[in-house]
């Protein structure tokens, strides 16, 4: 990783991600995590302020280590243990089934192999388990998935291999089971980019 990735972008995002309207859903994604926590792509650790009281430790991951000089801060004044590691979400060293609940905040975006990455999360979730997201992903509209075919190749670029044109349903329920989905366009930006897949997953037995 360059200059770009390790320093400028972690700023960009941390901006760009900290708008009232991703803290909500973030607010609303995360109140029902219990339990072993792992958190994939923890970033700089814009969801720390948003996990229920009941949550004391979590194990984080994020494959850029420009990130944790800015997730540092929050780590250090924040109430919940993080064992913040930088780690690629397509291999985990974690062992089968030790998690309760397994976290993705605007993450299985830019995963290069997000469909291992996905097998990752079954294997290391325990039986009964919950995999709580919120994604950008590929609209339903025709029109506005042309676009974001179109752009995907330059949004991959200058955003660290973000696409924006993974079908977020789709992928995750090749490998786990969907209990709640929220389909629906984030009142912010563009079409293009603002299509989102909230919801909640159970590891399939």
């Amino acid at each position: 990783m360059g200059f770009y990735s390790n320093v400028i972008l972690p700023r960009c995002l941390d901006w760009a991600m900290s708008d009232s309207t991703l803290s909500q859903y973030r607010e609303e994604v995360l109140a029902e995590v219990s339990g072993e926590v792992l958190e994939i792509g923890f970033g700089t650790g814009l969801n720390l302020p948003h996990y229920p009281k009941t949550v004391e430790k979590i194990i984080t991951i994020d494959a850029n280590p420009g990130m944790s000089s800015i997730a540092t801060k929050r780590i250090q004044s924040s109430s919940i243990q993080v064992d913040n590691r930088v780690l690629n979400g397509e291999n985990l060293p974690m062992a089968d089934n030790s998690f309760d609940s397994v976290v993705s905040t605007w993450t299985l975006c830019s995963i290069a192999k997000v469909e291992q990455a996905l097998k990752e999360i079954h294997r290391v979730l325990k039986p009964g388990g919950k995999f709580y997201f919120i994604e950008h992903g590929l609209s339903n509209e025709p029109k506005i998935q042309v676009w974001q075919n179109r752009l995907t190749p330059i949004q991959k670029v200058i955003a660290d291999g973000c696409h924006l044109n993974r079908n977020i349903k789709q992928l995750v329920e090749n490998n786990l089971k969907i209990v709640k989905l929220e389909e629906f366009y984030a009142p912010i930006g563009s079409k293009v980019v603002g299509y989102m897949y909230k919801g909640v997953a159970t590891k399939n037995l």
